[in-house]
């Protein structure tokens, strides 16, 4: 992939701003722009949410595009973050393609991080989405490493 491939939609502590952003993406994106996924809603987690899949639902975060030449090994660490496996039946999210909207309008294809089914159904049962569909912030009691 000569280094580059789709951006990354995210929505909690990788947001600019959030501690997760700082670890992992500071100095290494080429861009970074608000935007809003449609067909998901957020649910609270242990100091980070999760995305579970929702028609009518919509969460708001940012596109981050990585700079060329550490698309693979930005890849490999959110992944690693995110304790997502391609296959292991033990993911707490799933890294998906799915559209994104830009504040000018733009759609664009990037990969996001949602709850795995296991996840998804158990927070759909007993769970209560944010709202707002935006990540508030981590709290003081947040874990420093908590997916995102």
């Amino acid at each position: 992939m000569n280094g580059t491939g789709p951006p990354f939609f995210v929505y909690g502590t990788l947001r600019p701003g959030e501690h997760n952003h700082d670890l992992y993406l500071r100095g290494r994106t080429r861009s970074e722009e608000p935007g809003r996924m449609a067909g998901l809603v957020l649910h609270p987690g242990p100091g980070y949410p999760y995305a579970v899949e929702e028609p009518g639902g919509t969460v708001t975060g940012d596109l981050v595009t990585a700079l060329p030449g550490v698309y693979e090994e930005l890849l490999a660490e959110l992944d690693a973050l995110e304790e997502y496996a391609p296959g292991d039946p033990h993911n707490l999210y799933e890294r998906v393609m799915r559209d994104a909207v830009l504040a000018d309008g733009r759609t664009v294809r990037a990969w996001v991080y949602i709850a795995a089914p296991s996840v998804a159904a158990r927070l759909r049962a007993v769970g209560r989405p944010i709202e707002s569909g935006e990540w508030p912030g981590a709290t003081a009691d947040a874990p420093a490493h908590g997916p995102g």
